[in-house]
Formats: C-alpha cells, structure tokens, sequence
C-alpha cells in the first residue's frame, strides 16, 4: 500500500504520525482522501473552502512533483512513497 509522508509541521493533524499507510487506492487523489478520512482535521491544512489542494501545498510520488504529471489523478503503486511538501514563506528583513 502508498506511504504518505507527513511533514513536521502537519504531524500534530495526523495522530503525531510521520507516515501513514492508505490502502485499496489507484491514484494520489484517493490516497490523500483516505488520507483525510483517517486524519479529518489535516483537510483544514490541504484543502481549501472548494475541495480543491490548496496551491502551497506540494504532493510528490517518490520524486515526481504532480503538477508535471496528471495531478490528483496521477497513479499509485503499492510500493509508491507519497510526499506532502508545503511551501515556506518569509526571509524579511
């Protein structure tokens, strides 16, 4: 089954987990769904008011960004890691 990786600051949402197993999914859309479903307070951080992933949210599959592939609707393999990459702002003086 797809491992989803949990950032630092997302852990809290997820049971303090790192990385959570989703199983019986085909794609990275319902992977983050099952995702949501186990963690229901981690939509609140992936996804806006319109159920869409919200743009500073990054999800790559092993080390392919999915905006350059099918997005949400990319495939998953049993054996694909799925990582939750938000971006960071700042650096002000």
């Amino acid at each position: 089954m797809p491992k989803i990786l949990i950032p630092t600051p997302l852990r809290q949402f997820a049971g303090n987990n790192d990385t959570v197993d989703v199983a019986g999914v085909a794609t990275v859309g319902e992977a983050l769904g099952a995702l949501v479903t186990q963690h229901p307070d981690l939509r609140k951080n992936l996804y806006n008011d319109e159920g869409k992933l919200r743009s500073f949210v990054n999800i790559y599959v092993n080390d392919e960004d999915i905006r350059y592939l099918s997005k949400e609707k990319t495939e998953v393999k049993d054996s694909d890691t799925i990582s939750i990459v938000p971006s960071i702002a700042g650096g002000g003086r």
